[in-house]
Formats: structure tokens, C-alpha cells, sequence
């Protein structure tokens, strides 16, 4: 099978984060639409339901490198939030606490980050962590 190009592939992921497709609960877009290079985007997630994040709008910072997709994006929350993936100081996403980052598969996509994302808020073990206040950033 043919491995699609670097911009082929982000011209893609562009197309579908800007016609929103999907369930709605995830968006994600270039952070500068003048980036030809297509490194650096916004993300959104929605806090999902019956969790203590419900209600809240998370919004995160994404950067693919020179080798997305065959490498992960680097990821890192601007909004305040209490997950063990995620470091309390800085937002960044630790890469080996989120499975789909530490075994990162060319054929994952932004996407899937952040749905894992919103997955791990919503799961059993982090539904219920304290938050902090509403609002605050890293």
C-alpha cells in the first residue's frame, strides 16, 4: 500500500476537522491558517457526561513535527485539567500515559488523540478527580 505524504495526509485531517465531521464532541484546526508546513493546530474537546468535566470546553495545543504521521504529535492541554496523563504544571501530555501515543500507528490521526483524551476523562479512574477552577490555563 502506498504511504501518503506528510501534506497529503494533514490537508486531510484539515478537510474533516473543518467540516466537523464526526460526533461533534472533538474539533481541531490549524492554529494559523498562513502555516504551510501545517505544524501547528488548536484542538477542543468536550468534557464528556456524568464525569466531573461535563459542561467544560478543554482547549489544546497540537504540534505535528517533520515526521507526522509517522511519528506522534506532540500534545499539550492550554486549558487546566487533572488527568495522569497530563503534567500539572506545564499541560504537556506525557506520550508513554496515553495509549495511543505511546503506540503511536501511522493510520491514528488527530482525532484519535483527542478522543482518547475525552475517553480517559470520561474513564471510571479519572471521571470523579478534582478540577481545577473553571477557566484556568496553564
Amino acid at each position: 500500500m502506498a504511504k501518503v505524504p506528510r501534506n497529503f495526509r494533514l490537508l486531510e485531517e484539515l478537510e474533516k476537522g473543518e467540516k466537523g465531521i464526526g460526533d461533534g464532541t472533538t474539533s481541531y484546526g490549524l492554529a494559523n491558517p498562513d502555516d504551510i508546513f501545517m505544524s501547528d493546530w488548536n484542538g477542543t474537546i468536550l468534557g464528556p457526561p456524568h464525569t466531573v468535566h461535563e459542561n467544560r470546553i478543554y482547549s489544546l495545543k497540537i504540534h505535528c513535527d517533520q515526521n507526522y504521521p509517522d511519528s506522534a504529535p506532540a500534545i499539550a492541554f492550554l486549558s487546566k485539567v487533572n488527568l495522569p496523563c497530563v503534567h500539572q504544571t506545564t499541560g504537556k501530555v506525557d506520550p508513554a500515559r496515553l495509549p495511543c501515543l505511546s503506540r503511536w500507528d501511522r493510520s491514528f490521526t488527530l482525532e484519535t488523540v483527542l478522543g482518547e483524551l475525552r475517553r480517559e476523562m470520561a474513564s471510571p479512574s479519572n471521571k470523579k478527580l478534582p478540577q481545577p477552577a473553571e477557566g484556568t490555563n496553564f
